[in-house]
This record gives C-alpha cells, sequence and structure tokens, in this order.
C-alpha cells in the first residue's frame, strides 16, 4: 500500500476519492434532491465521476506551478471546515462569504467556533493533510513531474467530456437551472472563490485615486435648521420576525408604542452581508452596480453631509464601519474601555453613553450612527442581557442544528426584543432633545437570517437565490414632533416596495439638504415639507 501511494498519480487518485467521499455530502444531497437516484442512477454516477475528475484536474493545474504534496494538504485544508458550514448551516463560501471572514473581528470569529468545527477539521483535515505530507513520493526530474500533471489534467478534461457527451442534455438542463447546487461542490468552488477574492482585494496592478463624486454633486441648498438625526444600522434582523410586521410574537411592544413611529414592512437589503449590505446604502451606487472596491474608494453620503457641515458621529459596536467612516469620527464601543454596559459581551445600549454631553457641547447639525451588533448569530443568546430572555428554552450553542429550530428562534427572537429596547432608549434620547432641535430616527437593518428553514442558518448566500428571510428586512422612522417630515403622506406609503438605495436620499432629506445628482432610489422613502 506504502508504495502504490509514493506514485504521485495514484495519491492523487486517492485524495481525490476521499475528497469526494468526505467533503461534497451537502453537493450530493442537493444534488439528489433534483434528480432522485431511483430515476436517475446512470446520470448521477455520471456526475460523481464528473466531480472525481474535476478534482483531479484542479490538482494537477495547482501541481504544475506548486509542490504536488503541498497542493493536496491544502485542499484538504480547504475542504475540512468548508464541509462542516455547509453541512451544518447550509452556507455557501463564495468571494463574498469570504469578505465577511476578512472582515469579521475576533468575537464574531469565535463565536463560530465549537467543537465539531475543530472535530472536522482535526480527523478531516489536519490528519489527512499530515499523511499526505509525510508520504515520500518517487523521486522524478521536475519536467517529468510537469510532463505527468499536464498528462492527468489532459486526462481529466477528456473524462469530464465524455460524461458530459453521455448525458448531454441533462447536464444542459443541470448547467443552467441548477446553479446553486454547482457552488457546493468542494474544495473547487472555495478555492475559484478564494482566487477571485484575493485577485480583486490584493493583486491590483495599480491603486485607483479616491473617487469624489462629481463636482454638481455638492450640497446647493439647506435651509438652516439645526438637525439632529440619529441613524442605527442594525445587524441581522430580518423583517418577518418583527411584531409590527405581524409576527406571532409581540417581539416589539416599545416600538408599538410610538405614536410617531414609520414602519416601512416591504423592504429588500442591498446584500445578504454586512460586508455588501453597509457600504451599499451609503454609497451612490446602489444594488443593481454595486462594487464593494468602489464604493469604498468613493465619496459616500456622510461625506457630503460632513462637507455641508453636518458633525457627524459613527459609534460601533460591531466589527467596525466597513470603509464608510473612514473620514468622519469614529467610536469603538466592543471595549469595557469605552462601553460602560458590559457583562457577557459589550451591549448596544451602551453606544449611548455620553451622547447627551456630545449633543449639548456640539453646535449646529448633528447626524449620529449607531452600528449594532444586534442579532449577530450563530450565537444569539449572547446578543440580550439575561433579563430579556422572554422566550425559552433557547438555544445556548453556536451548533445550532444540535439545537431544535424553535429553540434556535426563541434566543433570535429574544435578541429581536433586546433591539426594540435599544430603539425606544434612543427614541427617549432624542424626544429629549426635540425642544432644541429637529429630531429623527432612522433604523436601517443590514440584511435578515436563514434560521433552519430548508436548513439553512445564518446568511451569506448568493443574492440571486438567498431565501427572502435573507433579503427583507425592517426600516423605521421615528419622526420628531417639530420635523419637516411629513409624517402622514410617509405614513401612506409604509407598504410600497423600498430598497437600501432609499437611505442616501433619505438622509440628504433629514437634513433639508440639495444635491445635483439624481435620486438614487426611485421613490422616495419619506415626505418633506419644504416650507
Amino acid at each position: 500500500m506504502a508504495r502504490l501511494i509514493r506514485n504521485p498519480l495514484n495519491l492523487i487518485l486517492l485524495v481525490s476519492v476521499y475528497l469526494l467521499g468526505s467533503a461534497n455530502h451537502s453537493f450530493f444531497s442537493a444534488l439528489l434532491n433534483i434528480y432522485p437516484w431511483s430515476e436517475n442512477q446512470l446520470f448521477v454516477l455520471s456526475v460523481g465521476v464528473m466531480v472525481l475528475a474535476l478534482q483531479c484536474f484542479i490538482v494537477a493545474l495547482l501541481a504544475l506551478v506548486l509542490p504536488l504534496r503541498f497542493v493536496l494538504a491544502l485542499l484538504l485544508l480547504i475542504a475540512a471546515p468548508v464541509s462542516f458550514f455547509a453541512d451544518q448551516y447550509g452556507v455557501i463560501v463564495n468571494d463574498e462569504m469570504l469578505r465577511n471572514v476578512i472582515e469579521t473581528n475576533p468575537a464574531e470569529s469565535a463565536d463560530l467556533m465549537n467543537v465539531g468545527l475543530i472535530v472536522r477539521l482535526l480527523v478531516f483535515g489536519l490528519l489527512p493533510a499530515a499523511l499526505v505530507l509525510l508520504v515520500p513520493l518517487e523521486p522524478k526530474r521536475w519536467w517529468v513531474q510537469r510532463l505527468q500533471m499536464a498528462g492527468v489534467g489532459l486526462g481529466a478534461l477528456l473524462v469530464m467530456a465524455i460524461c458530459i457527451g453521455s448525458a448531454s442534455s441533462q447536464y444542459a438542463s443541470f448547467f443552467r437551472e441548477h446553479k446553486p447546487v454547482r457552488y457546493l461542490l468542494n474544495p473547487g468552488y472555495p478555492l475559484y472563490s478564494a482566487i477571485l477574492f484575493s485577485s480583486e482585494r490584493w493583486f491590483v496592478a495599480e491603486a485607483k485615486p479616491f473617487e469624489e463624486l462629481p463636482t454638481d454633486a455638492r450640497v446647493i441648498a439647506g435651509f438652516g435648521h439645526h438637525e439632529l438625526v440619529i441613524m442605527v444600522v442594525g445587524e441581522t434582523l430580518r423583517s418577518d420576525h418583527l411584531g409590527l410586521n405581524g409576527y406571532e410574537r409581540d417581539t416589539t411592544p416599545l416600538m408599538a408604542q410610538q405614536e410617531r413611529l414609520l414602519n416601512f414592512s416591504n423592504v429588500s437589503s442591498c446584500g445578504t452581508s454586512t460586508a455588501i449590505s453597509v457600504p451599499c446604502m451609503f454609497s451612490y451606487l446602489g444594488h443593481d452596480n454595486i462594487d464593494v472596491k468602489e464604493a469604498r474608494n468613493s465619496e459616500n453620503v456622510l461625506d457630503l453631509l460632513a462637507e455641508s457641515g453636518v458633525k457627524v458621529l459613527w459609534r460601533d459596536n460591531n466589527s467596525d464601519s466597513k470603509g464608510v467612516a473612514d473620514r468622519v469620527t469614529f467610536e469603538d464601543f466592543r471595549r469595557p474601555e469605552t462601553n460602560p454596559v458590559c457583562d457577557e459581551e459589550c451591549r448596544d445600549v451602551g453606544m449611548l453613553a455620553g451622547l447627551q454631553e456630545y449633543i449639548d457641547t456640539t453646535p449646529g447639525d448633528k447626524l449620529i450612527v449607531l452600528h449594532q451588533m444586534g442579532n449577530h448569530g450563530p450565537a444569539y443568546y449572547k446578543r440580550y442581557p439575561a433579563s430579556f430572555e422572554r422566550f425559552t428554552p433557547v438555544c445556548r450553542t453556536n451548533e445550532l442544528a444540535e439545537c431544535s429550530q424553535q429553540e434556535v428562534i426563541n434566543a433570535y427572537d429574544n435578541a429581536v426584543a433586546y433591539t426594540d429596547y435599544f430603539l425606544n432608549e434612543v427614541i427617549t434620547l432624542l424626544k429629549n432633545n426635540s425642544a432644541e432641535y429637529e429630531t429623527n430616527m432612522l433604523f436601517v437593518s443590514d440584511h435578515g437570517e436563514s434560521l433552519g428553514e430548508n436548513g439553512v442558518y445564518l446568511h451569506g448566500l448568493p443574492y440571486s437565490f438567498a431565501p427572502e428571510a435573507q433579503t427583507h428586512v425592517p426600516i423605521m422612522a421615528w419622526v420628531g414632533p417639530h420635523d419637516d417630515i411629513d409624517f402622514e403622506a410617509s405614513k401612506a406609503n409604509q407598504a410600497q416596495p423600498y430598497s437600501h438605495d432609499v437611505v442616501f436620499d433619505t438622509l440628504l432629506g433629514m437634513f433639508e439638504e440639495q444635491i445635483e445628482l439624481p435620486s438614487k432610489a426611485k421613490n422616495p422613502l419619506l415626505h418633506f415639507r419644504m416650507d
């Protein structure tokens, strides 16, 4: 046996078979759900052979430029954690998911660590990778090795062509109509995504200069009133779990008591992750043409407001501002040194500490952005103090598949209720300043969350086929008694369809600012009285 695997070709085949069986459970489960085994045995077997050939082709291609054993070990180490998240949470690892991983903070990363992941990584990743690295391959000249790899690659392509040709009509349907299944190929698709993400993030030939909005996109008219606006950027709050939106549980009792609250219940997010949605909502780029790198490298609505004289403050209890607040005042509230309300973790309500003093000592118009930890998963049970545990029993692990779906939902709903409390505290602060300012609150959730429906958890699926649970988000606005917002006219449009594109124009409108650019959103979220 040891002599057999010393042969590079045998080792490639052995590892490829291992990856096919150990790391592609989600792929074959999805495939069999579409093509039941009893009616499609030959096609399913053909797909299995094609995937095996694809694994061999990937190895051969990489081994043309990298040592073979390193390539095999790398694929094993990639496949193990990817298969865990695919099997346990229904997560697809694409370039946007990798962006989320890179940009998350250590505390959020720790929430994803659990015994199941460690065991999967050790048993199915590190152990076989170590064995591969210890195998002494037959010594061959470098050009012979390259010829072998080229032969493996060509042979793999021939096998794939034969598989596709033998069932061309079924493959045509599979490729055309079931793209999400292909995203589950492991480690092929995660590796492709990693190369794509790396090329966009680090391997750019020339850095582009920072882009200002066109010169006619300057503030040209303001009406001089002092404004105080607090915008809350919510985290992972899906619209259908708000009592305000008809949810069977009263998760928003305090918001329901606010007489001057506008609740927009039909809103689509820009993305299914914070890394996409937060830059998108503040940028002039919309959902249809968002490029995160371009958004970060250009002016956003906070920049425009700051240039017009508005004092902009961003307080963050999440990972960071995703580049949005790079040019305005930023304060990190994830640490007890700055956040006075910390127990197991620092609470969102702590971001209100010292705000009254800031308001009293800062002249002029003010925009305060509060970026919540909110309902960030999978450890929903950590997102609220013990006193807010109203719905029980709750899931007290980040291995959500180990809990019943109801336990997961209970923990999530408790976190929703804590956000209700936090928003009520924000509104109370604004009410206390309504005599001196025109006061408004704007709440926008970045994206939704899957809670086990169809075996899918968390968020981050490609937008084209993400479930509504991940893309249907709430927007709420509280309007102060002396503001220029036409409350009744705005209220009449609460059920209209909107998207994150409304945020850019809404913030400008709240500060009675006009710019010489077309409105970003098709329809305004709020109606303003300009008298």
